[in-house]
């Protein structure tokens, strides 16, 4: 990767045309941008510039880097709770969602365009628009579901050129919370109030008051739990509905119909998750979505943290229990699948109905071979 300090060079193409190379300190930035899960690149097209990720192997590197200290942030969950099996219990949970994501994602991209292939025109490279020959159609899908599961938003490929359910991924990665993995620390206790949630679905089912960590868990804690999730549905779905009806909004537009829909939600959805990728179909460099998206990225950076610290400031307050034989494990294939449930159930319920009016209509209209 270049690393300097040198002015922008020009140089002259084969065409005759006067080319500017970008140059500076590049490498560094994209050690910050991927480490610190930041996502924004020094260059217009982020990861998918050749100064900014070269090779397939510079590639694997940022990709890791991306969940390094997110995933080893459920290790020292495990250690501060004395209990390391609680730890990995949190980061399989985590793992399974993720794995599911880029399965259907590169399910979907491999499996090319619908209207292609009516005309004749499939290419057993699948969906390649929007993606580098340098890595493919399953380097874009894994590098999509990373930097959405994760709060990062560096992208490798136009996130707006996948198919309807290879787009579908990523979005609803974000709407999850970033808990899947997610950001430096904000994915993890993004993950603990679902656990927090999951804990109590499983008291409500047994009957008994339920406990997390020898705490017990009352009607003021999942009401706090409850609130940090429902604050940031408030910026995603009603700032996409104002401007699905205003003409601001659909002014932005690059596509019509479930796609546009589809390119506001996303917009919202990356600004209010602290991702910052983009479908980058829409043209939001308006004055009316510079103002929304602001207030979105405060709402979901700041006002959600409120009722998450209530909760913590609650928990700390409480004696401790000890366990019981009625005490649900935090641990153990049962607990995993409780809490996968509890993230996909509250997910699926905030916004189903939206995904079904955009990518998920858009896959059906598609495969009829018709476009907006």
């Amino acid at each position: 990767m270049v690393q300097n300090f040198s002015p922008y060079t020009k140089a002259i193409t084969l065409e005759g045309a006067e080319q500017t190379i970008v140059q500076g300190p590049m490498a560094s930035q994209v050690a910050i941008k991927m480490l610190g899960t930041n996502g924004g690149g020094y260059a217009n097209a982020n990861a998918a510039h050749p100064f900014e990720n070269p090779t397939p192997l510079s590639n694997l590197l940022q990709m890791l880097s991306i969940f390094a200290i997110g995933s080893g942030l459920t290790y020292y969950l495990g250690r501060m709770t004395k209990n390391q099996a609680h730890g990995w219990s949190v980061w399989g949970a985590m793992m399974t969602l993720f794995l599911a994501g880029v399965l259907v994602c590169w399910w979907a991209e491999a499996r090319g365009n619908p209207i292609h292939q009516s005309l004749g025109l499939a290419s057993i490279d699948g969906n390649m628009e929007g993606k580098e020959v340098r890595f493919g159609i399953f380097n874009s899908a894994l590098f999509a579901a990373i930097t959405t599961a994760a709060s990062c938003g560096a992208v490798n490929s136009m996130h707006d050129s996948f198919t309807a359910v290879g787009g579908l991924v990523p979005l609803f990665n974000i709407e999850l919370g970033e808990v899947v993995i997610g950001g430096v620390g904000a994915g993890l206790y993004g993950m603990l109030v679902f656990v927090v949630l999951a804990v109590f679905i499983a008291g409500l089912m047994v009957g008994r008051t339920p406990e997390y960590l020898g705490k017990k868990i009352q009607s003021f804690d999942v009401k706090m739990a409850m609130l940090s999730l429902l604050v940031l549905t408030v910026p995603i779905l009603g700032f996409t509905a104002w401007a699905a009806v205003s003409p601001w909004g659909q002014a932005g537009l690059n596509n019509a119909g479930p796609h546009g829909l589809s390119e506001m939600l996303y917009a919202f959805s990356s600004a209010t998750g602290n991702n910052g990728s983009a479908f980058a179909g829409l043209t939001a460099n308006t004055p009316w979505y510079n103002t929304t998206l602001g207030l979105a990225m405060l709402i979901g950076r700041f006002l959600m943290v409120v009722p998450i610290m209530a909760l913590a400031g609650s928990l700390v307050q409480k004696k401790l229990s000890p366990a019981s034989v009625g005490t649900f494990p935090v641990s153990g294939g049962t607990f995993i699948l409780l809490l996968i449930g509890t993230v996909l159930l509250i997910g699926a319920l905030n916004f189903l109905p939206v995904l079904a009016l955009g990518p998920i209509v858009e896959h059906f209209i598609t495969a009829q071979g018709k476009l907006f």
